[in-house]
């Protein structure tokens, strides 16, 4: 397999210091200028993502994602006020205060600046980009991968030291602008855009990455690999023989679903079966 993008080190060593990972989602409660949102003092936001990182942590995980999905329905890029990044970063450099664990930033729907800026200012290590590359149809309506733009930004910002984690074929979406491409092309697309490492996803938040396209994206690219949404502990074992780590949010909350807190209890099972 030749290389479309020049030798780089590997995101997961530098960022967690291992090579094989388990990261948990905090999922944050609605933030302000999202429909959710009812006047919750930052405090009281801080405090409620603060609970479920500790949890995390004590369970054993070894990075988290600081995410805003509590802003449902998510807005466009562009349509993504300053206040939702200004707030996230103050939980990130909260939460990376409290737990001291690798962290990552995911800003809803796409917005690839607003996480730099996050990862930034509150410490982070990684942002997650659900579509780095190409364009697809969302839930939000068509979204252009923002690589171009995003990249320039982090330069801008002098902090290329933030790694960029990108999905393939990304859960909530259709990809029917870039059906002529295989999957393989499309992973590769991501390693030629500069992103370190490369997400699998099912196709909604909550459902299992399929096996074989997860072992189709192992084969066309070097980059570290993780699967991003519907990990239990069932599946975990099949996953991590061809991935390289995991992103875990459903499966560690109270009675599996994403938007209750995080059970410790499930974290500590989950990671034991990692041990096993």
């Amino acid at each position: 397999m030749p290389d479309v993008y020049r030798s780089k080190p590997d995101a997961l060593s530098d960022v967690f210091g291992r090579r094989r990972v388990v990261v948990g989602v905090v999922h944050l409660p609605a933030l302000p200028g999202s429909p959710g949102y009812r006047g919750a003092a930052i405090d009281a936001l801080v405090d409620t993502a603060l609970e479920d990182a500790r949890r995390y942590a004590r369970g054993g995980v070894h990075g988290l994602i600081v995410e805003n999905h509590g802003d449902i329905p998510f807005a466009k890029p562009d349509d993504l006020g300053p206040e939702t990044a200004a707030v996230m970063a103050v939980i990130t450099d909260r939460i990376r205060r409290e737990v001291g664990l690798p962290l990552g930033v995911n800003v809803l729907a796409n917005g690839a600046r607003h996480a730099l800026a996050v990862a930034q200012a509150g410490g982070a290590g990684f942002v997650r980009v659900n579509q780095w590359a190409n364009a697809y149809v969302a839930n939000e309506g068509i979204l252009e991968g923002p690589a171009a733009a995003a990249t320039r930004y982090r330069a801008w910002l002098r902090a290329e030291g933030i790694r960029v984690f990108a999905d393939v074929h990304v859960k909530h979406g259709a990809h029917a602008i870039t059906a002529d491409r295989s999957l393989a092309e499309l992973t590769r697309d991501l390693e030629f855009f500069d992103a370190d490492a490369v997400i699998v996803t099912g196709q909604r938040t909550g459902d299992g990455a399929d096996l074989a396209e997860l072992a189709a994206v192992r084969a066309a690219t070097r980059l570290p690999l993780l699967v991003g949404s519907g990990v239990t502990p069932e599946s975990v074992g099949s996953i991590l023989e061809i991935a390289d780590g995991v992103i875990v949010a459903s499966a560690l909350k109270e009675d599996g679903v994403w938007w209750n807190p995080v059970d410790e209890a499930r974290v500590r099972g989950f990671m034991a079966v990692l041990d096993r």
